[in-house]
């Protein structure tokens, strides 16, 4: 990695390098299928689609994403769509994004963050236990195409 990438607000523009760490992501674990016609549609729009959507911009090229939503006002908001390409992971962009999306969240007055996540995205679950969420026993079946199974994680923001 040369150069620290760039957080900034998402455009819609920004679509194909979103897709494209998606789309690498769900590769990394067998099953994972990408519909961006029915399931993934806000993909295609990220900015107008999600409440709030950040992305690492390395040079043009996008290196990583997350949104947010608010999901209980005035306490609770959900943590959406984390992703960083694999050759920069492991570099404190995963963590950077986290606490964007966090601070954000404190802008709104919110004081928990939530996230749901497949549990087959291993790393993922560490990264999130790293950064000080938990696992709360709720578990949720998608009926989507790549048959998911998610975890709920739950953080208490540090007021």
């Amino acid at each position: 990695m040369s150069a620290t990438p760039t957080l900034r607000a998402a455009r819609d523009t920004d679509s194909a390098g979103v897709i494209a760490i998606v789309e690498a992501a769900f590769a990394e674990y067998p099953g994972n299928v990408l519909d961006l016609e029915t399931e993934e549609r806000g993909l295609l729009t990220p900015a107008s689609a999600f409440e709030a959507f950040w992305v690492l911009d390395a040079a043009g090229l996008i290196v990583g994403c997350i949104g947010a939503a608010t999901r209980v006002p005035g306490l609770r908001a959900e943590l959406k769509k984390c992703y960083v390409r694999k050759d920069f992971r492991g570099s404190g962009l995963g963590r950077r994004l986290v606490q964007a999306m966090e601070a954000w969240a404190r802008e709104q007055g919110m004081n928990e963050v939530e996230l749901w996540s497949d549990t087959r995205f291993v790393e993922g679950h560490r990264a999130y236990e790293g950064l000080g969420y938990h696992r709360t026993g709720a578990i949720r079946e998608l009926h989507d195409l790549s048959r998911s199974v998610e975890w709920h994680f739950l953080k208490r923001l540090p007021g």
